[in-house]
């Protein structure tokens, strides 16, 4: 049974308001906590009715971090929604917010991106002139000049000069590991998210407008490049490694995974080949950054997370992309003269992740039957066919596709 405990803001102090644009499990598992933790009202903005209808009702949700060694249960509290559809209520939300989040998925930000634009529009209709930074939570690199430039688009040349001078476009690099809530996690409140301990949230210390807001373990860095990159490069590439040599060994769960010595080696050395590439380009200790491996790779263990293989391993044509975790890696390897071996074999794995239910995969699968694993190397991937990093991807695929095990191709590399 979790011990419940019930987070309370200080007394005295004025609450302010905090916009979490997306109540999934990133916005409520992680950054509305953090919100609430730091004493303002949260007011989520999302599509989904049925989260919407009781956020308002209940005006709170129940956060459970959990572990191998013990849960604890929290409430935050001071909550409620607002539906992403319903345009007149969001823009007065945020016309008259003092800092908002966006936790909604890299392909949602362009449907946000109006929608924001309209509130803004408010804000300074009503000589709201206050700085607004927007701290953008999502898994891409310069995701901040991606929501910019969309917003832009919904805005006249005076409004532009607005928003350049008044809104802080805020790059964040999302660690906690949060799971997609089964029926059975919920205990039957489709609010309660289930989340790790760990809840650092660097961010980009010089993209802030106006003072920067103190919210509860948030750490403004700069430069931040940096830390974008280790999120997508270390911690996404291994956790995606880990999903595709799972797969292909029949785990359901990452815990079970990355308990495999087979594939915590190929994980754990593709992480460092990554972090090797990092460390020049960054000028950080190499030292640094393996003891974030290893703290990694502890972490993907926590069985209490539920993650499974299908969940992490899904969209794998957004994750082959030439920016994206694993070649977007290889190629800084590349950049750096570093020979990756082992970041081409989760690369190679990815290809054969074949989930009925997730469409991208399908579609990949759907091209290597047409044209072979050219194809996702010219159209997906952006490597060239003929080099030896093509060639040696392509190689370590067939080898997969005839039956190598995993072990055989790890003593292979």
């Amino acid at each position: 049974m979790s011990n419940l405990s019930i987070l309370t803001m200080a007394e005295g102090k004025k609450v302010k308001k905090a916009i979490q644009y997306g109540a999934g499990n990133i916005g409520r598992g992680f950054i509305g906590q953090l919100f609430f933790q730091s004493g303002y009202e949260v007011v989520f903005i999302d599509v989904n009715k049925e989260v919407v209808e009781k956020l308002n009702y209940d005006r709170s949700y129940p956060l459970r971090v959990v572990s191998d060694k013990g849960n604890r249960e929290t409430l935050i509290e001071n909550v409620r929604a607002v539906d992403g559809l319903d345009i007149e209520s969001l823009s007065a939300e945020i016309a008259t917010a003092d800092i908002m989040a966006t936790a909604v998925g890299v392909n949602v930000l362009p449907r946000i991106a109006k929608p924001i634009a309209t509130g803004l529009k408010k804000r300074w209709s009503e000589n709201n002139l206050q700085p607004f930074n927007i701290i953008i939570c999502e898994n891409l690199i310069d995701a901040n000049l991606y929501l910019a430039s969309l917003i832009k688009e919904e805005l006249s040349g005076n409004e532009i000069k607005m928003l350049n001078k008044l809104v802080g476009f805020v790059e964040a690099s999302i660690g906690r590991m949060v799971p997609v809530m089964t029926t059975e996690m919920q205990e039957g409140n489709i609010l309660r998210v289930c989340v790790e301990e760990y809840a650092e949230l660097p961010v980009d210390k010089v993209a802030f407008k106006g003072d920067i807001p103190d919210i509860v373990n948030m750490v403004p860095f700069s430069p931040f490049g940096y830390f974008i990159q280790r999120k997508l490069f270390i911690h996404n590439l291994g956790h995606a490694i880990t999903a595709y040599l799972g797969y292909l060994k029949g785990y359901t769960y990452i815990w079970e995974s990355i308990n495999d010595p087979d594939i915590r080696l190929i994980c754990s050395n593709a992480m460092k080949e990554s972090a090797q590439a990092l460390s020049l380009e960054h000028n950080v200790n190499i030292s640094k950054i393996h003891k974030h491996v290893e703290d990694l790779l502890k972490r993907f263990e926590n069985r209490q997370l539920g993650d499974t293989v299908e969940r992490v391993g899904k969209d794998p044509i957004r994750k082959l992309s030439p920016n994206d975790r694993l070649v977007g890696a290889l190629v800084l390897c590349m950049k750096k003269g570093i020979k990756a071996e082992f970041i081409p074999l989760g690369i190679a794995a990815a290809m054969c992740f074949d989930v009925k239910e997730d469409k991208s995969s399908q579609s990949m699968i759907e091209m290597i039957n047409e044209g072979g694993t050219d194809e996702v190397l010219k159209e997906i991937c952006h490597l060239e066919v003929s080099s030896n990093t093509g060639e040696y991807i392509s190689g370590l695929y067939k080898k997969i596709k005839e039956d190598t095990t995993i072990g055989q191709l790890r003593t292979k590399n």
